[in-house]
């Protein structure tokens, strides 16, 4: 048991350190080699764990899930229970918070690899499921507190997801402008709001 705890632990270290330097050079430029060197241990002893680096892709889309979990949560209540907070939950997921949280370059040079790996593609399915269910928790709760009263909880989550993951990647993309950003984001989730049917 304790063995893999440390296991474990020397493993999530590994994959901070490989996403701290793909944020520095690039997530295509990260090789085991300057990864060991930016920990300060040997190739080998990163290879003890990781045999190559398409294994440690499969966990960084792990960690990268965790820390979007770990903005919404810190984001919202678990208990929707006002309109007030289902719309700053709303608002909250096309704000600029989340870069905070995972840089937008990693993240989309993992996300580019879903068509060439299997791997990869199968864990980002995860991912987004994963964050679909996050969503849908705050959706029914917001239900059962009598906030909204939509009858497809499914659907109204799908197209919401839909639009956050889609105007991220425009917001993120095509947007440096602040204020432009502030802008189209009022613009997506004043959208979402009025899909919301409130009680």
């Amino acid at each position: 048991m304790g063995r893999k705890n440390i296991s474990d632990q020397r493993k999530k270290e590994i994959v901070i350190a490989f996403y701290e330097v793909s944020k520095s050079i690039g997530l295509e430029n990260v090789s085991i080699a300057n990864l060991a060197n930016h920990m300060g241990i040997s190739k080998g002893l990163v290879m003890h764990y990781y045999q190559n680096k398409e294994h440690i892709l499969e966990d960084l889309s792990n960690y990268i899930l965790e820390a979007y979990i770990t903005f919404i949560n810190n984001s919202t209540p678990d208990k929707i229970e006002s309109k007030v907070a289902l719309e700053n939950f709303i608002q909250k997921m096309f704000t600029r918070e989340w870069s905070e949280y995972v840089d937008d370059g990693v993240f989309y040079s993992l996300y580019a690899l879903i068509y060439r790996d299997k791997k990869i593609s199968n864990s980002f399915k995860r991912f987004s499921n994963s964050l679909r269910q996050v969503l849908k928790s705050k959706l029914l709760s917001a239900k059962e507190h009598s906030v909204i009263t939509n009858s497809n909880i499914d659907e109204l989550n799908e197209i919401i997801f839909a639009m956050i993951d889609g105007g991220y990647f425009y917001l993120g993309t095509q947007i440096n402008d602040m204020e432009a950003y502030k802008k189209q984001s009022l613009i997506y989730s004043n959208h979402v709001i009025s899909l919301l049917q409130f009680s």
